[in-house]
């Protein structure tokens, strides 16, 4: 696996500063193995995501950390425990309409999926749309930032929901607010795309 990191896709997302979703564009230069394919994408995504971590640390705590070995992660994985559903690709890529806002600031959407902040599993718009500490983005937003990603739509993709229960990375998000790995390869333009979610207030 490699990262398609010049990717224009990068530099639209950088613009929704408040998505919490950690997304990872990636191809295989190996033959396409369904099911494994898949898994060893969340695997580099989630190594990815522990890189990305570890600028955020001050320079003399990263440098201590990396030295101390190049393959430590910021959380502990545990790959053998992911399960992984096939998921009906439109159904994924479900944007819901804004029914209404409440008194409180809460948003009414369009949706069967109930919300209960138990921590656990929560759909791909909802990870754009609400995280904790609200985003302001709209569902068009998320249709954008979906044309960039999925250009040929739908039709194109082999999707699949994993188990969060694999990594300690999903942690914060089993708290409350929920958790979400998802991993998609897209057969027209032969790269995967995995997204990552976990958070609290």
């Amino acid at each position: 696996m490699r990262e398609l990191a010049g990717d224009p896709f990068y530099s639209l997302i950088r613009r929704y500063d408040r998505c919490i979703i950690e997304y990872c564009l990636m191809v295989d230069d190996a033959p396409y193995q369904r099911l494994l394919s898949h898994k060893t994408a969340i695997e580099f995504a989630i190594r990815k995501a522990g890189e990305e971590s570890w600028e955020d640390q001050p320079l003399a705590e990263e440098r201590r950390r990396k030295e101390a070995s190049k393959l430590l992660l910021p959380w502990t994985c545990d790959l053998e425990k992911a399960r992984a559903v096939p998921k009906d690709a439109s159904s994924f890529l479900f944007v819901p309409e804004i029914l209404r806002k409440e008194r409180w600031g809460n948003t009414v959407y369009g949706s069967n999926w109930d919300n209960d902040n138990t921590g656990g599993p929560i759909p791909y718009w909802y990870a754009f749309l609400e995280p904790p500490h609200g985003s302001g983005y709209t569902p068009e937003d998320l249709r954008l930032v979906n044309s960039a990603l999925f250009p040929a739509g739908p039709d194109a993709l082999e999707v699949y929901e994993w188990t969060t229960d694999w990594s300690d990375y999903f942690e914060d998000g089993h708290e409350w607010w929920g958790a979400a790995c998802w991993s998609v390869y897209d057969k027209q333009l032969q790269r995967f795309v995995t997204l990552l979610a976990s958070a609290t207030d």
